[in-house]
This record gives structure tokens, sequence and C-alpha cells, in this order.
């Protein structure tokens, strides 16, 4: 394939809605081959380490992360709650060749104590969340990872809460992001992207401290959208609907059954 149909191809990959990414990729390999997917594979890495998949370990319960913070390289990441290290297909979303891995950091107690704060909140906010706390930018910094999937194909909707945060210990300071996106699409589609850029001062560089002003920042963000949906609904939603009928009455709907479709609404019966 040239490259530029597959980067056009890429493009809906990394663009995959929430819970859709196997319906784009039957999509792809009808309207292209199946052989296409097989030339996808830095598409399949950008789009699972940006949406923080999370997979099973082989034998294990509980979810894991697959992000940019975790990578080990050649497609390997860590898990510092399991203190393992896992192969990741990015095509097939499975995880395998499970090893130790114990993590190196001079920030370990404060890793640890975070995922156990971070644990905590996590259980109480989201009924379906996964998280995980990292050093990173050389164990200068410490990267605090969640993310939230709820999927309802039945009901044609899906929707992921991603949030990402850096914590400098030395400038006891947090930066991040929290992302929604909601795809709806039962007789249309609808997506909501959402990009909310969180900078905060820490006063305390304890893990309840830090954890504390990520869920003040996180309610506020939650109430922010809320806002934003009632605004929509009762503004550019209730504008794009007429208030009367073009014939500018209402219609009595008790009598519904007695009008005579083309003459009483359309007011046929009045000018005769």
């Amino acid at each position: 394939m040239p490259s530029s149909e597959l980067q056009t191809v890429s493009s809906f990959v990394e663009g995959a809605p929430p819970g859709e990414l196997a319906d784009v990729i039957a999509d792809i390999k009808t309207l292209t081959s199946p052989d296409v997917v097989a030339q996808l594979g830095p598409a399949f890495q950008k789009y699972n380490e940006e949406q923080f998949a999370t997979v099973k370990l082989p034998g294990g319960s509980q979810h894991v992360l697959v992000t940019p913070y975790n990578s080990l390289g050649d497609g390997r990441y860590y898990d510092v709650e399991s203190s393992s290290s896992f192969a990741f297909d990015h095509i097939t979303q499975k995880a395998s060749a499970t090893q130790t891995h114990v993590l190196e950091s001079n920030h370990l107690d404060l890793v640890k104590s975070l995922l156990k704060s971070l644990s905590t909140y996590v259980q109480e906010h989201y009924p379906n969340a996964s998280h995980g706390v990292y050093p990173t930018e050389g164990d200068s910094k410490i990267a605090i990872v969640l993310v939230a999937n709820k999927y309802s194909p039945n009901n044609f909707w899906n929707g992921r809460w991603r949030s990402a945060y850096t914590f400098s210990p030395s400038a006891s300071s947090l930066a991040g992001t929290i992302k929604a996106d909601v795809h709806y699409y039962e007789d249309g589609n609808v997506r909501l992207l959402t990009d909310k850029p969180v900078s905060l001062s820490i006063p305390s560089t304890s893990a309840a401290a830090i954890i504390k002003e990520i869920a003040g920042a996180e309610k506020k963000c939650q109430d922010e959208l809320n806002k934003g949906f009632n605004h929509l609904s009762e503004g550019a939603f209730k504008g794009l609907r007429r208030q009367l009928p073009i014939t500018r009455q209402k219609i009595e709907w008790d009598k519904i059954a007695g009008y005579r479709l083309g003459q009483d609404i359309g007011g046929a019966s009045s000018r005769r």
C-alpha cells in the first residue's frame, strides 16, 4: 500500500472511538484487504499508549495499563503493583511473556504510597477504572495515570475518561490533562471530546495531599461538564427546534385522534 494511503488508514485507527477499535479494524479489512492490518503496527501502538489500553496478565485478575510512561521498549511494559513486566501485542491487545520486574527509583516509597492512595480514590469514584504510578523523565518526576471505560454498544454509546499527571517532587507541582471521550451513534454520529489542562501547586509532597488535589481537579472538571450539558440542553439544542409548529398554533394532544391530517393541522378546514 502506498505511504499516503497507509497514513490515511492509520488515522482511522488512531481516531477510533472508545471500545470500537475492533469495529474499525473490521471496516479496514472490508474496505482494503486483511493484509493491510499487519502494516499498521505503529498506529496501533500509538492508539493503545495514548488511550491507556488495559489488559489482564496471563493468570492475573486485575487489569494493568499500557502507556508511554511504563514502556520498556520493544513492545514490553511493566506494572509496579505486581512487580512484573510483559509483552503486549498491539494488534490483538493481548499480553504474554510475563517476567519479574523490580522497580528501581529514588522515589520508590512515594510511588508506592501514591499507588495506595490512588487505588482508594479510584474505588470510591469510578465503577470501572485502572490506574498506575510510574517514575518518568529520568526519575526526576512521577507520572500518575487513570483510565475509566464504560461501554454500552446495545444502547449505541461508549465512553472513556483519561487523566494523566506529572508530579515534580523538587518543585512540589502537578501538571497534566483530563480527557473525556464519548461516542453516541444511534440514528446519527455524535462524539464529545474534551481536553482540560491541569496545573497545581501541592502544599505537601505526601501521597494523600497529591491525590486530594487530583480529586479536587477532577470534581471541578466533572461539574463544568455537567454545566455545559445543561447549557446545551437549554440553549443550543433547544434553539434547533421550533417552539411552535409551522401553523404557529399549539397542538392539543388530547384531541390528536380527532384531527384530520392535512386539514385541521394544516389549516385547510379553516379556509373553506
